[in-house]
């Protein structure tokens, strides 16, 4: 019997707190003028992984859980020893293909020497064949000499062509080493904040690792789902408002998205209406100068609502408690 009790008062409790949120959603939105629609919804920021491209020893990590990092920040490195050695002899294949190329350049002179005095021996037996002091067989071996000295031209050639191909596969084994090691610094793309430290030093990571999550604070966001009737009312760039409920000011905000289809209504978003199934999804973004000016004050996961203006209206005056603004916004950006 007590254990029927206690769930019988939970269900009276979630039932109270049902119609105690409805009832706040009806008179909010009885407050607010037409033309502006909001829904609730939490502050997010995308999260990146910074990944090692290369396999190997973590050799370093300057980050900690929390730290802010800016863009094109030092964030830890992978130890390059053994790439370092392979760069070596990548150098060294390249000095040795260098100098096959040289040698086989000097081939070419060569042949192209033996071709002169071919052809200068066979002008001459030619002549002395007419005036016959030589016979046909001399003059004979002299076109066979011409003959293999173009010949062997030909094929000097075609090898110095082949050894320069030799260099450039060599420098190309080089820049890709080269690569790597570059890619054994890892850096921030963006300003963010550190969310977890994945990896410490000396631990093996393959291609693809992970050693550190950051929250990606160049874009914060807030996502709130609205019927279809508010949804397609609503263009990109729409003026917002943002109320956390730890805040007792607004922030101005800027619709960046609008879903082109409906989704079922997630089950952490509260709307007034049941039959509310499919809704569509709408981001409202924070500027990005804004959220630099309060960066060691921005958290993600506060809950809030999300207020938009609608397309169709005059534009409504924002209500009083969302005209206040954060001490350093100008009041003007309140706008009607």
């Amino acid at each position: 019997m007590k254990t029927r009790t206690w769930i019988a008062i939970a269900v009276v409790i979630v039932a109270a707190a049902s119609a105690g949120y409805f009832y706040w959603q009806d008179q909010l939105n009885s407050r607010l003028p037409n033309g502006i629609a909001f829904g609730n919804g939490r502050i997010e920021a995308v999260q990146v992984d910074i990944s090692t491209k290369i396999a190997g020893r973590v050799q370093e990590v300057f980050a900690n859980e929390g730290d802010l990092v800016q863009p094109g920040q030092k964030v830890a490195t992978i130890d390059t020893a053994q790439l370092v050695a392979q760069y070596l002899k990548a150098q060294a294949d390249i000095a040795s293909a260098e100098s096959q190329v040289a040698a086989a350049e000097a081939f070419i002179a060569q042949a192209k020497a033996q071709l002169r005095l071919a052809q200068q021996e066979l002008e001459r037996a030619d002549r002395l064949v007419k005036q016959g002091h030589t016979s046909k067989e001399t003059y004979d071996t002299r076109v066979s000499s011409r003959d293999v000295a173009k010949a062997s031209l030909a094929a000097a050639e075609a090898e110095l062509v082949s050894k320069q191909r030799s260099v450039d596969a060599a420098r190309a084994i080089a820049q890709e080493i080269e690569t790597q090691i570059d890619d054994s610094l890892l850096v921030s793309p963006m300003i963010g904040r550190v969310l977890y430290r994945l990896a410490e030093p000396g631990e093996v990571l393959g291609s693809g690792g992970k050693v550190l999550t950051l929250i990606n604070l160049g874009d914060i966001y807030m996502e709130i789902f609205l019927p279809s009737a508010q949804a397609h009312r609503i263009s990109i760039g729409s003026e917002a408002r943002i109320k956390l409920d730890i805040l007792d000011f607004a922030i101005p905000a800027k619709v960046s998205f609008v879903s082109p289809e409906s989704q079922f209504t997630p089950k952490q978003v509260e709307t007034p209406s049941e039959r509310e199934k499919l809704m569509f999804r709408v981001k409202v973004r924070v500027p990005q100068e804004l959220v630099l000016k309060h960066i060691d004050r921005v958290k993600t996961g506060v809950r809030g609502v999300a207020y938009v203006w609608l397309d169709g209206t005059a534009k409504p005056e924002w209500p009083a408690f969302l005209q206040k603004l954060p001490p350093d916004v100008p009041q003007s950006a309140s706008g009607k």
